[in-house]
Formats: C-alpha cells, sequence, structure tokens
C-alpha cells in the first residue's frame, strides 16, 4: 500500500508531462479520478458495476496512517520515483510500461511491477 501511495504522490509532484497537466499543481483527486487509472476510483468497469470501489471500502487504521504518512512527503524507497505500477499476473514485469514507452521497468514489490518515467514521459 504505501508503494501505491508513493506512486500517487509522485505523480501528483512531477513537474512535466501529463500528470503535472492533470494535478494542476499538486490536486490528489484529479489524480485518483482520471479516467483509466485506479480501478478502484469508478463504480462501473468492463461494463459491470465494480463492488471494490472506494464507495464501498471501510478504511481501517492502517489505511488513514499509510495516507498521514503519504501526505507528509514519506515515499518507499524502492518506489524510487515511479508514476506506473501494475499486477501482470505473470512471473516477469515488461521492460516497458505503459505501451508508448514512457516508463521502464525499476522494481517489483509483490506482484506489482513499478515503473519510472523515461526521457519520453515529458512530451505526454
Amino acid at each position: 500500500m504505501k508503494a501505491v501511495a508513493s506512486v500517487i504522490m509522485n505523480r501528483v509532484n512531477t513537474p512535466v508531462g501529463e500528470y503535472a497537466r492533470v494535478s494542476q499543481g499538486g490536486n490528489i483527486r484529479n489524480i485518483l479520478f482520471q479516467t483509466g487509472q485506479f480501478d478502484c476510483a469508478t463504480e462501473n468497469l468492463y461494463g459491470s458495476y465494480n463492488p471494490q470501489n472506494i464507495y464501498n471500502m471501510n478504511p481501517t487504521d492502517e489505511h488513514y496512517y499509510i495516507a498521514d504518512w503519504a501526505l507528509s512527503g514519506n515515499r518507499l524507497s524502492n518506489a524510487g520515483e515511479c508514476l506506473w505500477y501494475l499486477n501482470p499476473y505473470k512471473p516477469n514485469c515488461n521492460p516497458t510500461f505503459p505501451a508508448n514507452g514512457s516508463g521502464s521497468f525499476h522494481t517489483r514489490i509483490v506482484n506489482h511491477c513499478f515503473y519510472e518515467p523515461t526521457s519520453l514521459y515529458e512530451n505526454t
């Protein structure tokens, strides 16, 4: 969860590219609710109701702790400056993500692959 929070805050704070425009100077809400980015932020997914959306969740103390941790400027060091993550549902991570090559593989944390921006990201 800390790695995902790190990615979100990296997007909020990046000075260039798509996420800089989306966050409009640091708006976390814009990052979280950007269409197609976080499945938990949508009520409908692939044409069906998504029961695992944030409106159905009951946050625990751990969730609040991680949110406060990230909002205070903390980042998980092995998540680096990553702007993307995904679960590839396979043992290996692709060398680049997204498909436009704007991210390169940085690390794998449990089942998720994390990607840092390449020089192509600035033009997104």
